[in-house]
């Protein structure tokens, strides 16, 4: 029999697409802690379930929360992907892939007067000319040969002129034409170099078809040695020419945005490239109505760059967002120019951002089933049953004084206001948000400790550890922990504290559940702060009637119930006024008012 989690993995794996790409198996804090790739990413992640009996897939799928993916357009690209993944999130479940090694690239050396052909495994700002990566290893290997042999370009460092008094075995097998010993002149040397960028570049379709003549041509003359090292310098030629998106020999820092839109819901999805490669993407659905898409995108670029400092070089968008002058201006990052922001239209930055598109469309078709925030809950924080009744407490104060707090009950995920409670707090003194909490929950806890009101399935704490400490303790006072579940939420970095968890949980910005506690912390935020301000005004109206005479503490509190404020007091009648407190301290108040 399969636990319910295991069961809603399941679930997760048979939505997942039928498309080349990779995987993350994420645990219960939203860390990656496993990356692999598949030419189905639906049928691969299905397999795990299907070999229950294995112990190292069985620890992984224990401690997997939610499964995530990335779709690309071939095998070879995931194979990439996955590579820059496990390297820059090293997952704790992959054995390889973890080292500094990488793909590899062909160099070519335009920068010296006798350019050298090479194998390496990283770019650097030298003025050569780099080619790749490949995938696997063995096919930069095998297309340096080639292009060694066809081309007669040199694939050692040898100092030119050097000091050899004849050329070396490659030059002897046809591999090189030895420009060290001056067998080839410099001009013809380098336009067999040309021949040769032509032939990395990809542009060399004619050279493609006179291979194909001289292949036919060795064929019939029963040349079967020469016909199938042309036949291979074809079929090379045909994979340099598949460019991969996902890495740049560039070594550039750009972000790619993808956007998609069903009815009144849209998709954002982007790539984060750096120097060069794609290791990282977000995405994140959002409600459209009356909205256009351009103006949904600018305003999404502007809120997905306001919490980070690494704005890229480049932007690459699928359509031009709405005020596009003053999103790059207010991306300006100091010291630097603007990032440039481009719509391609063609070429491997097109192809990259029409990928980007199709992972925003399948993740909101994967989304198009509301997700029930409360069961989210109840499984993040391993709770009974689901949490129908929430309550959420936050404090508020200036500089100590006033110090009130407040208590939202939010039932099957919505507010129920005639539920709300508010305080005074009495206990403590100065701006002391840690004992302010433990005297709130001390007080609103207390009673149910000592009868049969129903508490709530969880409580949320506006603040960090020290208030959800304090929360827990009081709890304790009264015995209600650890029988009642109570979690903080963190404002700036949005951080879930709960116990056992020491580093706290940070959900996926659209996950159901966080929003839900957000909206919690801010009806619980806005209740304090309402509160708050009304007794501020109250305590500058009651200072401003003391020293009136006749008006003493209960007239005073019977003008503040009913008028609340200077300017209402002085539009009343006096009539009005005496029905309250009197005539003769009604034209007292009247008379001081006035010669204020």
């Amino acid at each position: 029999m399969k636990d319910k989690k295991q069961q809603r993995l399941i679930k997760t794996a048979h939505k997942l697409p039928s498309k080349p790409g990779i995987y993350l198996f994420k645990n219960q804090t939203g860390k990656t802690i496993y990356i692999g790739k598949a030419r189905s990413i639906k049928e691969r992640v299905k397999s795990y379930f299907s070999s229950p009996s294995d112990p190292r897939i069985h620890t992984l799928l224990n401690e997997t929360h939610n499964i995530d993916f990335i779709v690309t357009d071939s095998e070879r690209e995931a194979l990439i992907l996955e590579n820059n993944f496990i390297r820059q999130h090293q997952p704790k479940y992959n054995l390889r892939l973890k080292d500094d090694k990488s793909y590899p690239y062909i160099k070519v050396t335009v920068q010296d007067k006798y350019p050298a052909i090479l194998l390496c495994r990283r770019t650097e700002s030298d003025n050569a000319r780099y080619f790749g990566p490949f995938t696997p290893s063995s096919a930069a290997r095998k297309t340096i040969n080639l292009i060694s042999r066809q081309f007669g370009i040199r694939s050692c460092k040898e100092d030119i002129p050097g000091r050899r008094k004849r050329p070396c075995l490659q030059y002897d097998i046809n591999q090189c034409s030895a420009p060290c010993m001056r067998m080839i002149n410099e001009s013809d040397y380098n336009d067999d170099v040309n021949s040769a960028l032509l032939f990395l570049e990809g542009k060399t379709e004619k050279l493609k078809n006179k291979l194909k003549t001289r292949m036919t041509e060795a064929s019939q003359k029963h040349d079967f040695e020469k016909a199938k090292r042309l036949r291979d310098l074809v079929l090379s030629l045909d994979q340099i020419r598949i460019k991969p998106k996902l890495i740049s020999v560039k070594a550039e820092d750009k972000d790619i945005f993808g956007f998609f839109r069903k009815q009144d819901t849209a998709a954002l999805y982007v790539f984060l490239m750096r120097k060069g490669k794609v290791i990282e993407s977000s995405s994140w659905t959002i409600s459209a109505k009356k909205t256009s898409d351009k103006k949904i995108l600018h305003n999404q670029i502007m809120d997905f760059y306001s919490n980070r400092n690494d704005t890229p070089d480049k932007i690459l968008v699928p359509f031009e967002p709405a005020k596009k002058d003053q999103l790059l201006k207010k991306l300006s990052r100091t010291g630097k120019e603007s990032p440039v922001l481009h719509v391609p239209k063609r070429g491997n930055n097109k192809k990259i951002v029409d990928l980007a598109v199709r992972n925003a469309e399948m993740n909101l078709l994967r989304k198009t089933i509301k997700p029930n925030p409360l069961k989210e809950l109840q499984q993040l924080f391993n709770l009974k049953s689901l949490p129908r009744s929430i309550e959420g407490i936050d404090i508020s104060n200036t500089g100590g004084k006033e110090s009130v707090g407040s208590v939202v009950v939010f039932k099957n995920g919505k507010p129920s206001k005639k539920d709300y409670r508010k305080f005074k707090i009495k206990t403590v003194t100065g701006p002391d948000d840690i004992h302010s909490i433990q005297e709130i929950v001390l007080r609103r806890y207390k009673r149910s400790a000592e009868s049969e009101i129903p508490l709530p399935e969880l409580i949320l704490i506006d603040g960090g550890k020290g208030q959800l400490h304090a929360a827990q303790k009081a709890l304790k006072d009264i015995n209600l922990q650890p029988g009642v579940s109570v979690v903080s939420i963190a404002k700036k970095q949005e951080i879930i504290f709960t116990d056992p968890i020491k580093d706290g949980i940070k959900l996926d910005r659209t996950s159901a559940a966080l929003k839900l506690l957000q909206h919690i912390r801010d009806e619980a935020h806005r209740f304090a702060i309402s509160y708050h301000r009304k007794r501020r005004k109250d305590k500058s109206f009651e200072s401003f009637l003391d020293g009136i005479p006749g008006i003493g503490p209960k007239r005073k509190s019977a003008l503040l119930e009913k008028y609340g404020n200077i300017k209402d007091i002085l539009q009343a009648p006096v009539n009005e006024i005496a029905n309250l407190i009197g005539k003769k301290a009604a034209r007292n108040l009247k008379s001081f008012l006035q010669k204020k």
